[in-house]
């Protein structure tokens, strides 16, 4: 048998029931933040669905959607790499997707793994199947599923100076200046992906943040059938908060601000618990009031890695998670 061949049977088919280990658990989000989440989650549970936020609208994604029409792959592709197992065949291919090309030519800034979803879905001419595909491939520990089955457009209202004004596109939102005080997206009705609610209403535990609030997090509860499965879903809801604020988007946000956002874009989801790294807390008393408004316990923790940068240290992530998903309710 060849390595390939090995690489695909060594991993479960991510579209059949595996041998579980841990709960299941649905972590939303999107970029950097869901990489981290999902790089913790997935060395505490072997039931892990990732739901993809699909409006990145810049760089190499951009211009495969405006070119083909397509989901922008971008975001997908990094949860893919997040879910490579430490093995060799995991860390080579988590390096082969997320390699970018360097040119002067039009190949110039494309992600390979790009490349490689985009031409799944163009042979089998379906999104989630081309996603399994990958993840077989790859030996994913989990799998991962887009929010919407078209791609989606963020429409943002930002304050500057007292002036409140729209702007859209996930780009847009993140450099414009000023704050951003509430999102929608356009289509403002769109198909949420089935298989992405089945799993949110199967699971265990629901997965909020960490990562860029606006254009991240908060747009899944902007998918009606995505936002009615978070609302009555019998999993526990536990939401990560981010280590600093966003440049662009919540610059000057105190974590108890990122929850008091979260509770105005969804006044009737209720969380379980809120994790936070205990180094970024200054006020405690308002974090607590925050959390419990949303009627979930405040978790402190140390998370942040060691170097003093605002990332998540996946091992310390993971040992908390582990914790809180097996306590007692």
């Amino acid at each position: 048998m060849n390595e390939l061949a090995v690489g695909l049977a060594e991993s479960c088919d991510p579209s059949q029931p595996c041998p579980s280990r841990g709960p299941k658990v649905v972590a939303l989000g999107g970029g950097h933040g869901l990489y981290a989440s999902l790089s913790a989650l997935r060395t505490v549970t072997r039931d892990l669905t990732a739901v993809v936020t699909v409006a990145d609208d810049g760089g190499s994604s951009g211009r495969l959607r405006r070119e083909l029409g397509v989901l922008p792959p971008g975001d997908l592709r990094m949860a893919l790499a997040a879910l490579c197992g430490d093995d060799e065949w995991g860390k080579t291919w988590s390096e082969v997707v997320q390699h970018r090309f360097r040119s002067e030519g039009e190949l110039h800034g494309h992600a390979i793994g790009n490349l490689l979803i985009v031409a799944l879905w163009e042979l089998l001419d379906d999104p989630v199947q081309g996603l399994d595909w990958v993840g077989r491939l790859l030996g994913a520990h989990g799998r991962v599923l887009p929010m919407a089955s078209v791609p989606l457009d963020i429409e943002a209202e930002v304050e500057l100076d007292g002036v409140i004004s729209t702007v859209r596109g996930q780009v847009a939102c993140a450099l414009t200046p000023g704050r951003v005080r509430a999102i929608s997206l356009v289509p403002p009705d769109p198909p949420a992906c089935p298989q992405a609610v089945e799993a949110i209403e199967e699971a265990d535990w629901v997965v909020f943040g960490p990562g860029s609030w606006f254009t991240s997090v908060l747009p899944h509860l902007k998918v009606p059938e995505l936002a009615r499965a978070l609302h009555q879903t019998r999993a526990r809801r536990l939401v990560i908060l981010n280590l600093a604020p966003q440049p662009g988007e919540t610059d000057g946000f105190s974590p108890e601000k990122h929850l008091e956002v979260l509770r105005e874009h969804a006044p009737s989801l209720a969380v379980d618990a809120v994790l936070a790294d205990q180094g970024v807390v200054d006020d405690l008393r308002a974090l607590e009031k925050a959390a419990a408004s949303l009627g979930g316990r405040l978790v402190l923790a140390d998370v942040a890695a060691s170097d003093g940068s605002p990332r998540h240290d996946g091992p310390r992530l993971a040992a908390v998670l582990d914790e809180i998903f097996h306590e007692k309710r």
